[in-house]
């Protein structure tokens, strides 16, 4: 199968309150009584859209996703100042998904998800091994303060005009360490220094995937307000603190997921993530399978639609 599974509506959601004052949406679509899969967003703050339904079998799997912390339909919206990231962070994610499997019965699940998606599913199953069936992950990434420091400085070296520009949106005196100064500019009262700041982030993103081949243009700049200030402000909060992970802890910790098979999709060509995180992944985790994609970089090719397809009907009846 090449292409997506046909458009779908979910058959039940809701709004789950997680405590701290969040409310997280969730929704479930496909077969009541087939497998469980869970579909955990990229960014942070991405939040979920209806195309990520449309990589699972709806006549063979239970889809299960939800917005994550401030972000799609979850409230509070990161987007308003008001919105309290103290408690944002990934432990309570973790602890949000532990709920959220609770709330509609589920005793075990498939994760699926890629970049941002893939540390927090990382994260989750290797706290609780037990809960997770599979694994697909497109897109590897386990945020370590290395990867980090390389998507929002190293890889500069290849977009040196759009990385000086940048560079130049964050305060005089703060432009060595870009991602804490960004995450100060969010937290601005001035909302025209939030707006700024965030396009000058989104535009930085859209240049490190501007070189692929069979990307999408201004996969990051075309979003909507308020998903803009909202996606923005939550990857600097996230990636300022290291997302709360030791450093190399979710590799170093990888055999906990030993007798959960997975499938790491990673692209040859993407600048943004590069290939070796998911091949020292493969090597740590003992029942996981790497496919190099090689006409993908992060956002993607026909190729990777073909093999994330591939992966998920493949586990569809297992």
């Amino acid at each position: 199968m090449s292409e997506p599974y046909p458009p779908i509506e979910p058959y039940d959601h809701g709004m789950l309150d997680v405590g701290d004052g969040n409310l997280i949406y969730w929704e479930v679509c496909g077969n009541p009584d087939g497998k469980p899969a869970l579909v955990v967003h990229g960014g942070p703050g991405g939040g979920c859209t209806p195309g990520m339904r449309r990589w699972f079998d709806p006549a063979r799997y239970r889809v299960i996703l939800f917005d994550q912390r401030g972000c799609g339909r979850s409230r509070p919206h990161a987007s308003d100042p008001a919105a309290d990231m103290s408690v944002n962070t990934t432990g309570h994610l973790l602890a949000d998904m532990e709920r959220l499997r609770e709330h509609l019965g589920v005793e075990r699940w498939l994760l699926y998800g890629g970049s941002w998606g893939s540390t927090l599913i990382l994260a989750y199953a290797e706290r609780h091994p037990g809960r997770v069936t599979e694994i697909v992950i497109p897109s590897v990434t386990t945020t370590r303060r290395s990867e980090i420091d390389w998507l929002y400085r190293g890889v500069g070296r290849f977009f040196p005009e759009q990385w000086e520009r940048f560079r130049l949106g964050a305060p005089e005196g703060e432009r060595d360490d870009l991602v804490p100064a960004y995450a100060r500019l969010m937290e601005d009262p001035d909302a025209a220094v939030r707006h700024r700041a965030a396009a000058d982030w989104l535009a930085w993103e859209d240049a490190v995937v501007s070189a692929e081949p069979n990307g999408a243009p201004g996969v990051y700049t075309n979003r909507l307000e308020p998903d803009r200030l909202a996606f923005v402000r939550v990857c600097a909060h996230y990636f300022a603190h290291g997302a709360w992970l030791e450093e190399g802890a979710l590799l170093r910790e990888a055999g906990r997921l030993a007798g959960i098979p997975g499938v790491l999709l990673h692209g040859r060509l993407d600048l943004s993530s590069p290939l070796d995180t998911a091949w020292h992944l493969s090597r740590a985790w003992p029942d996981a399978r790497l496919v190099v994609v090689e006409d993908a970089g992060h956002t993607g090719s026909a190729t990777m639609r073909r093999e994330v397809l591939a992966a998920l009907d493949g586990f569809a009846g297992r």
